[in-house]
C-alpha cells in the first residue's frame, strides 16, 4: 500500500524549489526597454505592478520576457 506524502514534506519541497529559483542567477538582459507594441507582437503580455507611489510595466512571456515596457 502506498502512503501519500505529508503536508509538511510537500511544503518543505515547495519552499526549497522557490528558494532555488529565487537564488538562480539572472540571464543577461538584451535591450532594457521595449515598446508596448513590441511586447505584444513578440507574444508577451504587459504586467503592471504598483511600486511605492508609482508603477512599473514589464513584458511577461514571449521574445521580450522581463524587459521594461516604455
Amino acid at each position: 500500500m502506498h502512503r501519500l506524502p505529508s503536508a509538511a514534506l510537500i511544503t518543505s519541497a515547495l519552499t526549497t524549489a522557490a528558494l532555488l529559483l529565487l537564488c538562480a542567477p539572472a540571464a543577461a538582459a538584451a535591450p532594457a526597454d521595449v515598446g508596448a507594441g513590441e511586447c505584444i507582437a513578440g507574444g508577451g503580455m504587459i504586467v503592471i505592478a504598483a511600486e511605492g507611489s508609482g508603477f512599473t510595466m514589464r513584458c511577461s512571456g514571449g521574445t521580450h520576457d522581463g524587459e521594461t515596457v516604455v
